[in-house]
């Protein structure tokens, strides 16, 4: 056999040989059990699988409603958030292990995350007509003292899918930190411009912004009749 084929054949052998991962770890990021609201894939968990010499950590992007999946072979990973990532603190267990989480993977498996918000959005309430839409929230802030944080800004942004985020959306309605007077009674209106095709319906969620951390906390995704 010539030697190109029998590389060839060597190399065809060694694709149909490969062990695909088949495992998946999933579950959501939580405070007391309730998922925490993002921004879709601008949080992420990081998996460190030890004893592997430098290689890269795999990527878990979290979900807008605080889910995340990942597929993997079975085994022990750390999981890990980047530093300074999400709208929340990680959760230090002890001096040794600080905030990273250990898991030994075999087979499907689920875990929920614990972190602490600096804020969590309470009662939100959306409705449409006349080509708006109007939400009202309620605030409370989880973190005090040394580790509490002001609001920048709460925003309602409206989009055409259900994809709601700050660089998808048709429209959006900002009200600054310093304006609010109650954070039981915050309300907001987006004037909705026309759509083309039109459609008689369209996706909202509230996000907070809060001073010096990136990302936002957000509500679940609300569908709005117009």
């Amino acid at each position: 056999m010539p030697l190109v084929a029998m590389v060839a054949l060597l190399s065809a052998c060694e694709k149909d040989n490969y062990t695909e991962p088949k495992s998946t770890l999933s579950g959501q990021i939580v405070y007391n059990g309730e998922p925490i609201g993002v921004e879709e894939g601008q949080v992420r968990l990081q998996l460190w699988q030890p004893g592997f010499g430098k290689l890269a950590a795999i990527d878990a992007p979290i979900a807008q409603d605080g889910s995340y999946s990942a597929l993997l072979f079975d085994g022990n990973y750390k999981l890990v958030f980047p530093r300074n990532r999400g709208p929340f603190k990680t959760i230090v267990k002890d001096a040794a292990a600080k905030d990273t989480l250990f898991v030994n993977l075999s087979g499907n498996q689920t875990l929920d995350v614990e972190v602490m918000p600096y804020y969590m959005i309470r009662t939100p309430q959306f409705s449409g007509g006349e080509s708006k839409v109007n939400a009202s929230i309620k605030l409370e802030k989880i973190l005090t003292g040394t580790e509490g944080k002001d609001i920048e800004r709460v925003s309602l942004y409206v989009n055409r899918t259900d994809f709601v985020a700050r660089a998808t959306n048709v429209a959006v309605t900002d009200v600054p930190g310093a304006d609010i007077k109650d954070l039981n009674a915050i309300n907001l209106t987006a004037n909705v411009p026309t759509l083309s095709p039109a459609q008689s319906f369209v996706f909202a969620r509230v996000g907070v912004k809060i001073k010096d951390v990136e990302d936002m906390v957000f509500t679940p995704v609300q569908k709005v009749n117009l």
